[in-house]
């Protein structure tokens, strides 16, 4: 029985030490978006399209990386079956990848962007927002960063509030484009390309939000989505409750 147990406390050391290198992992994943979006944004205002061919070829590592991630959380459920609070960070650093991986191509959209405006010239009231949504939206990955690492629940919570400004911030620059446009400052192609490329900080703001979720279901077992799921369970009692319909056999077909 000794040895039984102590192969056990062997087997459970080696799952965590498996699992801090996953989470020391996805750490670096989140901390290179962190560094990817002002850099993108240095290649868009500044006409830099070196520096945007860096990052789009870059982008082939973020996927390689994600991927192999991916298969290792697969690899600790199949070989250790973790239940409870160790399953939950397994699942949620999966989701969490996706997460990230869809946040670095987002970034690549920018410097695609950067590339379908070079030479134009943008007035200062938009080159403003521009740098305003940027730094909005690294300070949202950097908070999930932080709430990921710390396993902070406040921080995480906080998360969405932080990306309401980044929303504000998105209409302004949409309000901004067509006063730019109307004056006759920029075209209509680089007009859309701008309210394009403003919809991708908007969305790296999502993702960071849906990071801070995972954080906070990895900790407590809780997601946002479990209130609309129990409303309709309340509204629906004669639902399985696992959301998939009974269907009321007739008895009298053989």
């Amino acid at each position: 029985m000794a040895e039984r147990s102590k192969g056990m406390e062997e087997l459970r050391s080696g799952f965590h030490q498996q699992l801090d290198l996953l989470r020391q992992s996805l750490t670096t994943l989140i901390a290179s978006v962190v560094d990817a979006i002002p850099r993108a944004t240095g290649a868009l205002l500044g006409g830099d399209l070196e520096g945007a061919d860096y990052l789009i070829q870059f982008d082939d590592e973020i996927d390689a990386r994600s991927i192999e991630i991916e298969e290792q959380c697969y690899q600790l459920i199949a070989l250790q079956a973790p239940v409870a609070g160790d399953l939950r960070q397994v699942v949620s650093i999966v989701r969490m990848v996706a997460e990230v991986e869809r946040s670095a191509d987002l970034t690549v959209n920018i410097c695609k962007g950067a590339r379908r405006i070079y030479g134009h010239d943008l007035d200062p009231k938009l080159r403003g927002t521009i740098t305003k949504m940027s730094e909005q939206a690294q300070n949202l990955f950097s908070a999930a960063l932080e709430a990921f690492e710390e396993d902070d629940i406040a921080k995480a919570s906080a998360i969405d509030d932080m990306d309401n400004y980044l929303d504000s911030l998105q209409r302004q620059f949409i309000q901004a484009i067509f006063e730019s446009h109307s004056a006759g400052n920029i075209d209509l192609q680089v007009a859309i390309q701008l309210a394009v490329i403003a919809r991708f900080y908007e969305r790296i703001g999502d993702h960071a939000v849906n990071i801070g979720e995972r954080v906070r279901y990895m900790v407590t077992g809780w997601l946002p989505e479990h209130k609309g799921a129990a409303r309709y369970r309340r509204a629906n009692p004669q639902d399985d409750t696992d959301g998939v319909p009974v269907i009321q056999m007739n008895r009298d077909v053989v």
